[in-house]
């Protein structure tokens, strides 16, 4: 079989170029068509595109990129037509004015896997599958009132942290904060889905926060099959058989608890939300297409999302603080003044905690989890008198939005201030800043997740007083990335506590 190697390798290259030749062709017809002219880019090479431009980090990248060649750019990577945007204006006519037309998703190969077939939220087309599955979980997972009801439990979860890092401060040990707030987040996203916690063991050796992360890396990672439909299926980078593996474990993990739900179910008071899919899929009453397939990927969905975004914002929300320890001050003095030293932080507390909520914008700013929001055009259409044609990937690059000098000044600097006169917000509805994204494809979780987090974050700092190990300079903590649909920190984050409170 070697010998036909060459051959195959030929007749792939000849493939190539006859489809590169085909768009370049396709492109020069609809912009006769249209009268319109595609945005700039960089010149690309043969069969590629632009894709050798692409690095570890596609999210700096694109911003390099776009600072040389425009807020709305245009790349091939290798056969697909992408746009990336990077401003807010261009940003708002993607997410608001267009929202309509740029409401699916591109194919991800790799993410078929853990996705079923993408019938999660994620990674789902557009249409009344992903309406109607939205809705559902919305309303049973994440509206308010069931928020609100989980609030004891967050309560009770984030003081068994606090709990489990007292002695480490009587003993001026080191901290893997890391480690304790994903397993805080695992815990808190488990409690809300399945209705318990679990070990790590109880998933797979890895543990919850390795497999997630290498869940949200896989994703991310440029994969041949994406830009090439003729590697789909040879997998030369390896990245669907690593997914099928993790895809195997979480399968197994899943199914054995929707099994232990559908024994139990007339044993139970109050349903989880484990229980209410299933009684859904059982009733046939679903308005859409609703088998075991679309429980599991959505139950996937919310533990995946969960526990890497929420944790994810914490650490970088925590390394700032380490960084910049006059932030640090402002925000324990605060702290001081709206809680008090007697107690810890409740909920309650967190709208008025003004500068907690300045810092946590900043942090959502520079560090916003899933910086890049990847869309796809369901029909032509002019966007700032540029031509985008149907089928095309768009990439709202959130990163380039947030470090804008013309929007934020001094952009590279960790600076909550900057939002003391400000109404801007990350919700979505201020383009400047968009952490959870815009429009029909943001963030179902938001709501739950700003919660989360400023209460995690309040909690470490109010009840601690917080060192860097070995001498460590605080301008000399490591803030090195680590790429993926979820970009985390590359290093674990490691610090010394120190008892606060007086009780």
């Amino acid at each position: 079989m070697a010998f036909m190697l060459p051959t195959v390798i030929f007749a792939l290259v000849i493939l190539f170029i006859f489809h590169k030749l085909l768009n370049i062709k396709n492109e020069k017809k609809l912009n006769i068509k249209n009268k319109k002219k595609l945005p700039p880019g960089p010149k690309g090479i043969p069969i590629l595109g632009h894709l050798h431009l692409l690095g570890e980090n596609p999210t700096q990248d694109f911003y390099k990129l776009s600072k040389k060649h425009g807020p709305i750019m245009y790349l091939k990577l290798g056969l697909v037509p992408t746009y990336v945007i990077s401003s807010p204006e261009s940003a708002e006519n993607i997410l608001r004015t267009f929202d309509h037309v740029f409401a699916s998703r591109p194919h991800n190969e790799t993410a078929q896997y853990i996705s079923y077939g993408q019938r999660n939220l994620i990674f789902s087309k557009y249409g009344a599958y992903w309406r109607n599955m939205r809705k559902l979980c919305t309303v049973h997972l994440l509206s308010n009132h069931k928020i609100n009801s989980y609030r004891s439990t967050r309560s009770e979860e984030v003081a068994l942290m606090i709990k489990s890092i007292k002695p480490s401060a009587q003993d001026g040990v080191v901290v893997d904060l890391s480690a304790k707030v994903s397993s805080l987040s695992a815990n808190l996203s488990c409690l809300m889905v399945f209705g318990k916690k679990f070990m790590d063991e109880d998933l797979d050796k890895r543990g919850f926060k390795s497999l997630v992360q290498e869940v949200t890396h896989l994703a991310a990672t440029p994969n041949l099959g994406d830009f090439f439909p003729f590697f789909g299926v040879i997998d030369i980078q390896g990245l669907t058989r690593r997914m099928k593996d993790i895809s195997k474990v979480f399968d197994e993990f899943v199914e054995k608890i929707i099994d232990e739900h559908v024994q139990t179910t007339d044993q139970k008071k109050t349903k989880d939300f484990v229980d209410t899919m299933m009684s859904i899929m059982q009733s046939g009453e679903a308005e859409f297409q609703f088998d075991r397939r679309h429980v599991k990927a959505v139950l996937l969905d919310m533990l995946v999302a969960s526990i890497d975004t929420s944790s994810t914002s914490v650490e970088w929300m925590l390394s700032e603080l380490l960084k910049n320890p006059n932030v640090m001050e402002k925000l324990q003095k605060e702290l001081e003044e709206v809680v008090g030293l007697d107690r810890m932080v409740e909920e309650s507390d967190l709208d008025e905690l003004k500068y907690l909520n300045m810092v946590f914008k900043e942090s959502f700013r520079l560090h916003a989890a899933a910086p890049l929001l990847l869309h796809e055009a369901m029909e032509d259409c002019m966007v700032d008198d540029f031509y985008i044609q149907k089928g095309s990937q768009v990439i709202v690059n959130s990163y380039s939005i947030h470090m804008d000098p013309n929007v934020w000044p001094e952009a590279d600097k960790f600076l909550p201030e900057r939002f003391l006169e400000s109404n801007v917000d990350v919700r979505g509805r201020d383009f400047q800043l968009l952490p959870f994204g815009s429009g029909r494809r943001s963030c179902p979780g938001m709501h739950l997740a700003l919660i989360i987090v400023r209460l995690v974050v309040a909690q470490l700092v109010h009840c601690f007083d917080w060192k860097l190990p070995n001498g460590i300079q605080p301008k000399d903590l490591d803030m090195t990335e680590k790429f993926g649909i979820v970009t985390g920190r590359a290093k674990n984050l490691m610090a010394i506590p120190t008892y606060r409170l007086h009780n």
